[in-house]
């Protein structure tokens, strides 16, 4: 799509990278090892964008993703995303999520039962893996079954959901071990 434009700007934790169209927000890009990691990160999903200054609607989500990403609280009920392009029911997934207050989080089941959908419990984990808007749209907040801290989408760069839970201040949640991995059942008992 021509009419992308991108800036990188700089957080405490490395230099993330933003994209958008003349509608809106198309794609946050968190910091990888290097910066020109990050910037080839954005390229691949937004390949005709050119490096411009932000408009006053990237500019307030570019604070707020740094406020964030340094602890403190931010508002971006008033960032305009542009959703062209993205699946109906990913949208609902993203309206949901994007609801999830600083400090809470949610499962992929607790979001299906709320779209009334409580069989797509995959189709919700595959919507918050593809989420374009990290941290705007808190895809970190949305945790597996049990608690468990998986993955961030694949803008996430290099940090990790339990770590920008942690930057929140979010109780921690449940730390996966191998045997957790390895044996998800009970093992059986001994008798003696």
């Amino acid at each position: 799509m021509a009419g992308w434009a991108y800036s990188i700007f700089d957080t405490v934790i490395g230099r993330c990278g933003i994209a958008w169209s003349a509608a809106g927000i198309v794609g946050v890009q968190l910091p990888q090892a290097r910066e020109i990691e990050t910037r080839k990160r954005l390229f691949k999903h937004f390949p005709e964008a050119r490096e411009t200054r932000a408009p006053a609607n990237v500019e307030r989500a570019i604070e707020g993703i740094a406020a964030l990403l340094r602890g403190q609280s931010a508002d971006f009920s008033g960032v305009t995303l542009d959703m062209n392009g993205i699946p109906a029911f990913s949208q609902r997934v993203y309206r949901i999520t994007r609801e999830i207050g600083r400090g809470a989080t949610l499962t992929y089941n607790e979001i299906a039962v709320k779209l009334g959908a409580s069989g797509a419990v995959h189709a919700v984990s595959q919507a918050i893996g593809r989420n374009p808007f990290v941290i705007i749209i808190p895809c970190h907040r949305v945790l597996e079954k049990g608690g468990y801290a998986d993955q961030i989408s694949p803008y996430g760069g290099i940090i990790s959901k339990r770590r920008l839970l942690s930057i929140e201040g979010t109780p921690l949640p449940s730390t996966r071990t191998l045997f957790d991995v390895l044996l998800p059942v009970a093992p059986p008992r001994l008798s003696g």
